[in-house]
């Protein structure tokens, strides 16, 4: 099942986009936006994004299809949307790569070209939750301590905290300290952990239990879960468990 959003000021054309995915063959659950506003205040998730650039958002000329997808790739998302554009102007390309575009569609849309971005597309998909499916249990952090190097095994840490310049991991059996960004062990840890604070990197595996503030860790630590983030961490910890 993919989530795919499609987001477009004209109605004729999101419901023009939606029956082509439908014909593609492929099993998704879409939701339609008419407006950047609307998109980033549902506050969900989707694999797949169609995004009209010229559309306007509640009368404000600047908040186009360029600029929510601006406001998307800095989101510190579990996992971002593969964004195709469709645009009636090609003027827009270059600035569309700028923004991490899978790729753009003109319009008129050609229905075999929309296939075949479309089934790259899904191919994409594919290939990056097979990547996350492929780590293994065997994985685990190296951490320098005392002058040498420290494998940490992925299954013994509940959650990481950030300490000014230092990284606090809590294991099963204990606390190590050593200088780090959060930052980058959220990029580097992607798949089984996820960032639900920006204090807070928690292991999926270990989760007992959430609410919209809090999530409880198998230790019965309480991390800080940021509002913001909760529908993405809730999606990210259902797709989670659900490969599991």
């Amino acid at each position: 099942m993919i989530d795919v959003a499609v987001c477009d000021d004209e109605k004729n054309i999101r419901t023009y986009i939606c029956s082509l995915i439908r014909k593609q063959g492929t099993e998704c659950q879409i939701t339609e936006y008419a407006s950047a506003d609307e998109y980033l205040s549902a506050g969900v998730a989707h694999n797949l994004l169609f995004l009209d650039i010229e559309m306007k958002s509640s009368g404000d000329e600047d908040k186009n299809g360029m600029w929510l997808a601006g406001q998307i790739r800095s989101m510190e998302l579990a996992r971002q949307p593969v964004i195709i554009f469709v645009t009636g102007y090609e003027k827009y390309v270059y600035d569309a790569f700028d923004v991490g575009a899978f790729q753009y569609l003109l319009k008129p849309i050609n229905e075999e070209k929309f296939s075949q971005v479309f089934a790259r597309a899904v191919r994409q998909l594919a290939a990056e939750r097979e990547k996350q499916k492929e780590a293994p249990d065997r994985q685990a952090l190296i951490v320098p301590q005392g002058g040498e190097k420290r494998v940490i095994p992925f299954d013994d840490i509940y959650y990481l905290e950030s300490h000014g310049h230092k990284v606090i991991l809590t294991l099963k059996a204990e606390k190590v300290e050593y200088y780090a960004k959060i930052g980058e062990l959220e990029k580097q840890l992607a798949g089984q952990f996820y960032r639900i604070h920006k204090g807070y990197l928690i292991n999926l595996s270990h989760v007992e239990a959430y609410n919209r503030s809090e999530v409880t860790m198998a230790n019965g630590d309480k991390p800080l879960l940021s509002k913001r983030k909760y529908p993405d961490f809730r999606k990210a910890y259902m797709e989670y468990i659900s490969e599991g």
